[in-house]
């Protein structure tokens, strides 16, 4: 039979797993859930998460809120190049009318 964890649990386990510094493995046992439904719950945390980094206690980024931020930051890089060759472009193009 399925264990239906509530949401406040769920959300809980991924507190204590990712600023832990404890292995997925170690939390799960602790919490007695699977590795891999913990491992599920923190990927869906992640999409859920917004663009802010979350901090671990003490104010202190975890590697994961790093990474996550760093993705972020190179998705929204490129795009802003991309607007940015955009607008060149029509500028010369704008500028050649005259």
């Amino acid at each position: 039979m399925t264990q239906v964890y509530g949401e406040e649990f769920r959300r809980e386990a991924v507190r204590l797993a990712l600023p832990s510094g404890l292995t997925r493995e170690r939390v799960a046992a602790d919490l007695g859930i699977g590795k891999s439904t913990l491992g599920k719950w923190i990927q869906l945390a992640g999409r859920h998460d917004g663009e802010g980094i979350r901090s671990a206690p003490g104010n202190l980024p975890t590697d994961f809120d790093l990474l996550k931020e760093n993705e972020r930051l190179r998705h929204e890089n490129k795009v802003l190049r991309e607007e940015r060759e955009i607008l060149k472009k029509a500028t010369a193009f704008f500028a050649s009318q005259k």
